[in-house]
């Protein structure tokens, strides 16, 4: 591949709703650019960007994948996006190498949420972007009914640069706005042809509205375009570009990626409107200095870069892709890694076609390539010269929320299986797993239940290990209410020294949930040596591990030792505390024991229209509801507490009551006593188990 300048490049991010045709947009593009000789299939399973095991066996986009394709001296780094949402951390992390987006918009599907999204995204990020309507070839396929239905969701900012010319409801050819002609495809070349009438009042309206948008560019087109006066092509491609960088025209074209119609026209228009690296800005901080250092994508700076995303495949290694943010990165250069503060040598640089590493020798500013072997890079590291060591801020990653309890099936896998996590948290920073050891669980936390699911299947597949996905337990815990008075003797006689502890014990709830418990004494008179008294709370201190209700761990008792007795001869620490072991199970069972589970604080953010089933579901859910508050997107943010149980498959009822457009976060905020019919199953249930002989599950 050639090496490009700065001004030469176009970084892009194809998002859209899952099915909507981003991976066949990505193969049209490819197979015209001559990058292949065929366009792969989703289907067939041997498409440039989804080539891992998962990625084929299911059929989808998991991950990002990076395609280059080069087009008349410009070079566009192609970033295909998953649309499911469970991997929204890719798109996230997509975002934060590209410059520019198309949202992929199935003509026949019409707006779905994955374009809402995904127009969100680019709002939130200032990206400029296009909408490309897929599968125009398809019947009943409209572009005018999507270009409807987004100008009433996203307002007037929608300008078709192209629509469809059908002749007996087929998709022969188009009309280009910009330039006011009509085009017709003859097998694959395209050639002029004759406007149709019914296509010249839609002509006429697209190009007023482009019209009127070109004079806004300033006071003197204004002028011009009250006076009557019309502009020159190059005058209105120049001013619709400056249109387009800022966001303020948002142009939509068409297109039949199977066919590979419209999709030349869209290359052609990213290359004339989306703007190179050198157009957009880029901060870091020195560390050095602690001073702002506008990196801005300029090559004769120093040398820095950001790593955007790692990939760890067994089969063909660790690459950790970057973005050039200044100056030009060559082979052999050593690159310091200000997050690590290590420096490694580079060896040699890539850039990846799907899964293909081609070889490269310098990577200018803006551009997008990968590092092979870099052993202490992860994704979001900042990479620089030694000598001028720049810092960038790490791209806002969303939350995982959704998890499962596991486990090995084969409990020899446990190493094996850590070692495989490790690896595939390198490439996905939305995957948490977390050993939950007061509950005695390992729990794997994603954004969604398919990317849980995918985790296991990719743990069998490509690191052997098979794993076992559960319901996990609630963290409750265990307190009591009441006081309560015991005593317990301890007393074994069995030949030669015998065992004598002997305890007198109150028990009273401590008011402080965030202790487990509180120990003092009392004694008088030597009843109970002094050099007892750490064995006694020893045994206290075991027993609040697993309390005698439920198995839970305890908090906020009062343990008092106060009186009790010893035997000169038989009297021994592991006697006080086996007495003092007694005396908690039985004192607490008589101090009005109680369940605590935890409560969450829970935010969940819908359109206006979805409030009502929300509010209905959080009550079955036994939420208490603090507030509804307005959004700055247009939306309701309903503020609630809820139990931590309740939550447990929360995103995907969400999902179905939203249609995908709800989003939620919670974290933890106290605990409280549990309804009575829970804590009764919680009891039953560590019977059961007890009595099967497996108390500690």
């Amino acid at each position: 591949m050639n090496i490009y300048t700065t001004d030469k490049i176009r970084n892009v991010a194809i998002l859209g709703h899952g099915g909507a045709g981003k991976t066949a947009l990505t193969e049209a593009m490819a197979y015209l650019s001559g990058l292949t000789s065929r366009m792969g299939k989703t289907e067939d399973g041997n498409t440039l960007s989804d080539f891992t095991k998962e990625e084929i066996k299911r059929k989808i986009s998991i991950s990002t994948s990076v395609v280059p394709i080069e087009w008349e001296g410009y070079k566009i780094n192609i970033l295909d996006t998953p649309g499911y949402f469970d991997f929204e951390g890719e798109v996230e992390e997509a975002l934060s190498a590209a410059g520019a987006v198309v949202i992929v918009v199935n003509g026949k599907a019409g707006v779905e949420v994955g374009a809402e999204k995904a127009w969100e995204l680019c709002e939130k990020y200032k990206l400029p972007r296009m909408i490309y309507v897929s599968n125009m070839d398809v019947d009943n396929a409209s572009f005018r009914q999507v270009l409807e239905d987004m100008t009433e969701k996203f307002g007037k900012k929608l300008a078709p640069f192209h629509f469809p010319i059908r002749e007996n409801e087929k998709f022969v050819g188009y009309v280009n706005v910009v330039g006011e002609t009509a085009h017709k495809w003859q097998g694959k070349d395209v050639v002029d042809c004759e406007m149709p009438d019914y296509s010249k009042p839609y002509l006429e309206k697209f190009r007023e509205s482009l019209m009127e948008a070109v004079a806004e560019t300033s006071e003197e087109m204004m002028e011009r375009y009250f006076g009557g006066e019309t502009f020159s092509e190059a005058e209105i491609r120049a001013a619709l570009r400056t249109n387009v960088c800022d966001g303020s025209i948002v142009p939509m074209t068409m297109g039949s990626n199977t066919l590979c119609q419209g999709v030349f026209a869209l290359i052609d228009d990213i290359i004339k409107y989306f703007p190179s690296p050198e157009n957009r800005t880029v901060k870091g901080i020195n560390m050095k200095t602690n001073e702002i250092y506008d990196a801005d994508y300029d090559f004769s700076k120093a040398k820095s870069a950001y790593v955007w995303k790692t990939i760890v495949d067994p089969f063909i290694g660790k690459y950790s892709l970057i973005k050039v943010n200044s100056g030009v990165l060559k082979t052999d250069d050593v690159i310091y890694n200000v997050d690590k503060e290590i420096e490694e040598k580079i060896g040699k640089l890539y850039v990846l076609q799907g899964n293909k590493p081609i070889e490269v020798k310098e990577l200018h500013a803006g551009d997008i390539g990968a590092l092979a072997k870099l052993t202490g890079a992860r994704t979001g590291n900042s990479l620089s010269t030694k000598a001028t060591t720049i810092k960038f801020g790490q791209w806002e990653m969303p939350t995982p929320y959704t998890y499962m309890r596991y486990n090995p099936k084969d409990k020899g896998d446990v190493d094996k299986l850590s070692q495989a996590l490790q690896k595939i948290s390198h490439e996905d920073i939305t995957m948490k797993y977390v050993n939950d050891a007061v509950n005695r669980q390992m729990l794997l936390y994603g954004m969604g239940d398919l990317h849980l699911e995918v985790i296991a299947s990719k743990l069998l597949n490509e690191y052997k290990v098979d794993i076992e996905l559960t319901k996990p337990k609630v963290a409750f815990k265990e307190t009591i209410k009441k006081t309560s008075d015991v005593e317990y003797k301890y007393k074994k006689q069995s030949g030669g020294h015998g065992q004598y502890g002997h305890v007198k014990m109150k028990f009273s709830p401590s008011g402080n949930l965030e202790e487990a418990y509180e120990f003092d004494q009392e004694v008088v008179g030597g009843a109970v040596p002094k050099n007892y008294f750490p064995a006694v709370e020893k045994g206290i201190q075991d027993s609040v591990a697993r309390g005698p209700l439920a198995a839970y761990p305890v908090v906020g008792v009062r343990a008092v030792l106060y009186d009790g007795s010893y035997h000169p001869v038989d009297s021994s620490e592991m006697a006080f505390k086996t007495a003092a072991i007694q005396a908690f199970k039985k004192g607490f069972m008589e101090a009005g024991p109680i369940l605590l589970e935890p409560i969450e604080n829970l935010k969940v953010i819908v359109p206006d229209a979805y409030t009502g089933d929300v509010l209905g579901d959080l009550n079955k859910r036994r939420g208490r509801v603090l507030g509804m508050n307005p959004t700055t997107s247009g939306k309701t943010c309903i503020e609630a507490e809820i139990p931590m149980m309740e939550l447990f498959g929360y995103g995907t009822d969400l999902r179905s009551m939203t249609g995908g457009r709800g989003t939620y976060s919670y974290e933890f905020v106290r605990y409280e006593q549990c309804p009575s019919d829970i804590q009764e199953k919680e009891v039953a249930a560590r019977a059961s188990k007890v009595a099967e002989g497996n108390a500690d599950v």
